[in-house]
């Protein structure tokens, strides 16, 4: 069973990467912004659903190296992104993923 982080998690592809990790039989932990879960938000009752179902919810940023880094060693011998790729900001992302996963150090991405 591997420990399966997916960034993007809650977005409209990200559930659907978070529900087949789970019927896998994957330890899955989601990493979300916490300034973008406000209390009765359709996002917190999601959250709330995945954590119910055993997932693990991971705060932190893209923007904000070292919380990313530090999610991905607690939580990610697999990482899947499922951060959109087609604006430059997301783009970005994307990068800043790959440069924290190399220095997470032995990290598979999907």
């Amino acid at each position: 069973m591997s420990r399966i982080l997916v960034i993007g998690g809650t977005g409209n592809i990200g559930q659907h990467l978070v529900t087949a990790s789970l019927n896998a039989g994957h330890r899955t932990a989601v990493l979300v912004r916490p300034a973008t879960v406000a209390p009765d938000s359709d996002k917190a009752k999601l959250l709330n659903s995945l954590e119910t179902r055993g997932v693990s919810v991971v705060y932190g940023d893209m923007n904000d190296h070292g919380s990313l880094v530090a999610a991905i060693k607690q939580h990610g011998e697999v990482v899947i992104s499922a951060v959109g790729h087609g604006r430059p900001e997301e783009l970005d992302g994307q990068i800043k993923i790959v440069q924290a996963i190399k220095e997470a150090g032995d990290v598979k991405m999907e």
